[in-house]
């Protein structure tokens, strides 16, 4: 008589998925939150034609309402210099301001909420103020920058970037 072999009973195996489930989910929202933080935070800027010039002198000529221009001269040392109109025939004066809440920001919103009632009066309540802002060579990015978050917290909605200085202007930063 031949012994019986004892066999063992064989168990099923059975994988449990449930970490491998957490961790999939994991690695979802992982990817998916770097995917979005790697996305390029960028400003919205609309340049000027290159033919500025003639498109403010057919503005002015035109009948164009100069109160609502305010130009922003920058200069080294974080100097700012701005003035209301044309510079020959300035509403406001040229002034030296600094950055910040107490200085251009001031200023662009006591000339914005000024432009805004006066147009309000024409029957034109949606003509807000007209920024020129003219980096001269010496400023640096940083300003343009500054003044571009500045015209974003003063929700300035009309501006422009110009690089070109007149005599008069030139004048104006060399004696400030």
């Amino acid at each position: 008589m031949i012994p019986n072999k004892v066999r063992s009973k064989k168990l099923s195996t059975r994988v449990d998925l449930t970490a491998m489930v957490s961790v999939s989910f994991l690695l979802i929202i992982f990817f998916m939150v770097a995917t979005e933080l790697r996305k390029p935070k960028t400003a919205d800027l609309s340049l000027p034609p290159k033919d500025l010039d003639e498109e403010w002198s057919r503005v002015i000529s035109c009948g164009g309402d100069a109160s609502r221009i305010i130009t922003v001269l920058l200069d080294d040392n974080d100097k700012v210099i701005s003035y209301s109109g044309l510079l020959f025939t300035p509403i406001t004066g040229p002034k030296e301001l600094s950055y910040g809440k107490n200085g251009i920001r001031k200023e662009l919103f006591s000339r914005s909420k000024t432009i805004h009632e006066y147009s309000a009066a024409l029957g034109k309540p949606r003509n807000g103020p007209i920024v020129i802002i003219k980096p001269s060579k010496k400023s640096n990015f940083k300003n343009l920058v500054d003044i571009l978050d500045e015209m974003a917290i003063a929700k300035i909605e009309t501006y422009a970037i110009v690089n070109d200085y007149t005599p008069e202007e030139s004048k104006l930063l060399a004696s400030k």
